[in-house]
């Protein structure tokens, strides 16, 4: 009763605002009506390999994008929350960039939701990791904050150490597919320490975008070579592939 009171005072001090343009909002942590039209959630029809949208309805097997069919993914099934435009996109680079952690949370329960069925078997959740370097300008890895609040939402493991950047990559943006790819290749690996608790276990990798999939190819190769059964990926924005 205590803490509903406090929570209503403060309510009353600061009204909640929307995560995304700071208009007035009935709940906190939530949308305006028109950044929620803006924010493009993906749903219906999707590919299984990255969860971008797609035309038509599902009959039953396995549907691909384009990019998905030509490029075979190591990991065995993807989603996405959000297309990675107009709001998703200021949304991401906040959270990214602009120390907009309050984000999080609420962005972590939509990818939950987008997950569906492939938090079916209780797999363990880990995060995209940084590199050393960057987080120590960054202060904080943006893949993990979500991971976190995503488990936490899931209720399942959590292993926010299970991967590590061995080796300091260059920015990807504006890099070619090929260039992504060669960038991130021998970049990952599972710490020694998880090695022998990751055999045979299922994992659902979570990062904040998907452009080419560059970097969660390294990051499956990694735990499929350390003997993880199976990895599947939740992403909170997709690029739409061309």
């Amino acid at each position: 009763m205590m803490r509903r009171q406090i929570q209503t005072t403060v309510s009353l001090i600061y009204p909640p605002q929307c995560l995304s343009c700071d208009g007035s909002v009935g709940d906190a942590f939530g949308l305006c009506g028109s950044c929620w039209r803006d924010m493009h959630f993906i749903g219906g029809t999707v590919c299984e390999g990255c969860g971008c949208p797609l035309q038509g309805e599902d009959d039953g097997h396995r549907l691909e994008c384009d990019e998905c069919m030509s490029t075979p993914r190591v990991w065995s099934q993807g989603r996405a929350a959000l297309l990675y435009e107009d709001r998703a996109k200021e949304l991401v680079l906040g959270l990214k960039h602009g120390d907009r952690t309050d984000v999080a949370r609420t962005a972590a329960g939509w990818m939950h939701r987008a997950a569906g069925l492939l938090i079916r078997d209780a797999p363990i959740v880990a995060p995209v990791p940084l590199h050393w370097s960057r987080i120590l300008r960054r202060k904080y890895n943006q893949s993990d904050l979500l991971g976190g609040a995503f488990a936490d939402h899931a209720e399942l493991e959590y292993w926010p150490g299970l991967l590590r950047r061995t080796r300091y990559t260059p920015s990807l943006d504006r890099k070619s597919r090929d260039e992504r790819f060669r960038t991130l290749s021998n970049a990952i690996s599972v710490c020694a320490r998880h090695k022998a608790r990751l055999a045979g276990r299922v994992v659902v990798l979570i990062d904040d975008v998907m452009t080419s999939g560059a970097t969660l190819t390294a990051c499956s190769d990694a735990c499929l070579r350390a003997g993880a059964a199976d990895v599947r990926i939740v992403v909170l924005a997709r690029v739409m592939p061309r």
